[in-house]
């Protein structure tokens, strides 16, 4: 068999195994190279024989393969005992405040609070309390701020939590708006794990990411 018909045939085997690798595991993978290296040997013109650079060459790429597979398995196994290890320890989290990104004023004894935080230092922070209708009910200006979190406290007189208040932020530095995002208090009520990831479930805001959390009260 010529030389070049054998690099054919190791180069489709590799083009299949590597187009399979995802549902063929490396064993299988591996027996069928070696298969068809003993077919070919048999089979080879004895005058023209078998390259022993290439098979050592095709050789050395199989392992390859192989190798990459058993470690995307190692890696996924750890990623998966890391996110049980993550839930257990985010168990302790139910029943305790967190602050995550939101706009919803948490009220108790007619007052109520909020925060924020900037990229920038601003010159002025500006915030709008809304209804659930989206109307304004009080705006005011808290002044120049830091960069970073802060928070802010609003009469909210007969107003609860089941009101649907809101608010809005605006930071500037000049005539530059900077930016920034709202933030709010709210309960883990439970956890729970969605694509890898680890999920709180929250009293007012529902279901965030764990790596939203920007602070625990």
């Amino acid at each position: 068999m010529a030389v070049d018909t054998v690099t054919n045939n190791f180069a489709n085997l590799n083009a299949k195994t590597t187009a399979d690798s995802s549902a063929t595991t490396a064993a299988e993978s591996s027996e069928r190279f070696l298969k068809l290296l003993v077919a070919q040997m048999q089979n080879q013109d004895p005058l023209n024989p078998m390259d022993n650079a290439q098979v050592t060459s095709q050789i050395a790429q199989i392992n390859t393969v192989s190798g990459i597979e058993k470690l995307n398995g190692t890696v996924g196994s750890l990623s998966t005992q890391f996110l049980q290890m993550q839930a257990v320890q985010g168990a302790s989290l139910v029943g305790r405040e967190v602050i995550v990104p939101g706009n919803k004023i948490d009220i108790a004894n007619g007052v109520g609070e909020g925060g924020f935080q900037i990229d920038a230092a601003a010159d002025n922070v500006k915030i709008e309390v809304q209804n659930a209708a989206g109307q304004t009910l009080k705006s005011f200006d808290l002044g120049a701020q830091s960069s970073g979190m802060h928070t802010f406290d609003w009469d909210a007189g007969s107003y609860d939590n089941t009101s649907g208040i809101t608010f809005k932020v605006t930071a500037t530095s000049g005539s530059a708006t900077i930016k920034s995002t709202a933030l709010m208090s709210d309960k883990v009520t439970a956890i729970s794990t969605a694509n890898n990831t680890l999920v709180l479930d929250l009293e007012r805001a529902g279901g965030v990411t764990y790596d939203q959390v920007k602070a625990f009260n």
